[in-house]
């Protein structure tokens, strides 16, 4: 028999709750209300009814944090959170980081689950042991249990493991429900991510100022981890769920390249993919420097994205499809006889690294999904050609009439400096 079900006690069987009563009594500071946690979990129950699930365990740190609060760097181990229809939801994780889970989760104490250390990274047991004996022993043993097969966090060797400890029950493929249940934000989630967004603003203003020739490109992204973390307004930055990405010159044609000490350089663009972040809401917002002249090649084909992005946003309404907002990206690159073949965007909001993408609707030409308001996207057209790439973003906002709102307000342009 495991020791502990939580922190400081014995394994217990769980007692129903009051949500809003766990809410006010135990924390005071979190970052959304009691009805807010209330409504999220309300439609990842129903999601959950509508697929037969008996309980839902929760490995992405993005839904965590979503359903629950929590929020630590302690996605390096195994953790979750598990969500019936009548109880609280549990965290479970390691016992050291049951300390931040109960200092950051809107539940009760006694809805804190942690491990004890000799199940980390051992040969001998696996932490999903220790979970399954706490599901089998509160009733769970023959229940249908929704996992997060295609996830980050979810290895496997947990499932795996789970599977063997957990014989009797069903263990169904549960990958992105909570995901999709975030994809319509509440106002409380656009006003964090307007937060962000001024963030992304305060950096991009700052590039401009400070990209320089012979400048070492560190000490260009020390200045954005700056601007990032001292915020904006009041409002402290977070540290965002990707680094900052700015391959220069022929580099540029691929786009997940971080930085180096190498300085910038007449003669070469140089884009910079960066997100503001406040409290795990990101903004990303990508603009391009060119230090000199650029060359016709390059302005025709920041011509044709501007056009097209534009195009894209006038789209972006309630009722269209994403792949209407890829059609109308592709148009005026296709006369200008450019070839794009990525998908140009995908829903953002709450995230953890190493991605802030939401994984769920992918702005491109298959995607019949139909855009509803409150819909956060990263418009991202990038162009990654052979030897150069332009990248020119918006973050966007459905709204209830007309076209997308742009989180960020700054020109659509590749700034130049001579």
């Amino acid at each position: 028999m495991i020791g502990v079900v939580y922190m400081y006690g014995k394994l217990v069987k769980p007692q129903a709750m009051d949500t809003a009563m766990a809410f006010h009594r135990f924390h005071k500071e979190l970052p959304f209300t009691a009805a807010e946690y209330g409504r999220r979990l309300a439609q990842t129950r129903a999601a959950m009814d509508r697929a037969g699930l008996d309980a839902l365990l929760i490995t992405d740190p993005s839904n965590m944090a979503w359903l629950t609060g929590y929020d630590g760097w302690s996605f390096y181990v195994h953790q979750g959170v598990v969500i019936q229809h009548d109880f609280d939801p549990v965290w479970w994780g390691r016992r050291q980081d049951s300390n931040g889970a109960v200092r950051t989760v809107w539940m009760a104490d006694e809805r804190v689950w942690g491990y004890a250390d000799s199940f980390v990274q051992s040969t001998e047991c696996h932490p999903m042991d220790d979970l399954a004996e706490r599901l089998v022993y509160i009733g769970l043993e023959r229940a249908r249990l929704g996992v997060e097969m295609e996830n980050y966090y979810y290895s496997a060797k947990a499932h795996s493991a789970l599977s063997a400890a957990m014989p009797k029950a069903t263990l169904v493929d549960a990958t992105a429900m909570v995901n999709w249940e975030r994809g319509i934000k509440s106002d409380e989630e656009i006003l964090f991510m307007r937060r962000a967004a001024a963030i992304s603003e305060k950096i991009i203003d700052g590039l401009v100022e400070r990209v320089e020739p012979g400048i070492p490109k560190n000490e260009i992204v020390a200045g954005v981890y700056r601007d990032a973390l001292h915020g904006i307004d009041g409002h402290w930055g977070d540290y965002p769920a990707i680094v900052p990405l700015l391959p220069s010159g022929s580099d540029a044609a691929a786009p997940h390249l971080t930085w180096d000490g190498r300085p910038f350089a007449n003669g070469e663009a140089t884009f910079f993919e960066i997100s503001g972040c406040y409290r795990r809401y990101h903004a990303p917002f990508c603009r391009t420097i060119f230090l000199g002249q650029p060359d016709d090649t390059i302005l025709r084909a920041e011509a044709a994205l501007v056009e097209g992005l534009e195009a894209g946003l006038d789209v972006a309404r309630p009722g269209a499809r994403a792949s209407d907002i890829a059609a109308a990206l592709a148009a005026p690159l296709d006369r200008a006889g450019i070839a794009r073949s990525a998908r140009c965007g995908y829903p953002i909001g709450l995230s953890y690294p190493p991605d802030w993408g939401e994984r769920t609707i992918s702005l491109r030409a298959e995607d019949e999904t139909v855009l509803q308001a409150g819909m956060t996207f990263h418009f991202m057209p990038g162009l990654w050609m052979e030897d150069w790439g332009l990248e020119i973003t918006e973050s966007i906002l459905i709204r209830d009439n007309g076209p997308a709102e742009t989180f960020c307000n700054r020109p659509r342009k590749l700034y130049v400096k001579p």
